[in-house]
């Protein structure tokens, strides 16, 4: 109707509006891939951090436990904040207040 490529309609227009649900999407991701490596290392019996995780909880270990609970809450919220910092990139009518 404007006289653009197909492409250019789809990359400048659609992209635009369809990227911010994805990146929100992702960034919700990022908890659930934490606690699929505690399962998966669990289940398949890999050496990692997640099998440390749940030794430690077998084990009652609690220094370890309150150690992996605070950095997987942090890298959420480094997650979560590179998400939100984001916005301001994709779309210039949301601004930094």
């Amino acid at each position: 109707a404007k006289g653009l490529l197909r492409g250019t309609v789809i990359f400048k227009h659609a992209f635009r509006n369809a990227l911010l649900p994805i990146v929100t999407i992702i960034g919700i991701q990022v908890g659930t891939l934490f606690a699929g490596a505690v399962l998966t290392e669990t289940i398949f019996g890999l050496a990692g951090v997640g099998r440390i995780l749940f030794e430690a909880i077998t084990a009652r270990d609690f220094p370890i436990i309150q150690a992996f609970t605070v950095v997987i809450a942090a890298g959420y919220v480094i997650a979560n904040l590179i998400v939100d910092l984001s916005y301001v990139f994709i779309d210039p009518r949301i601004r930094l207040e």
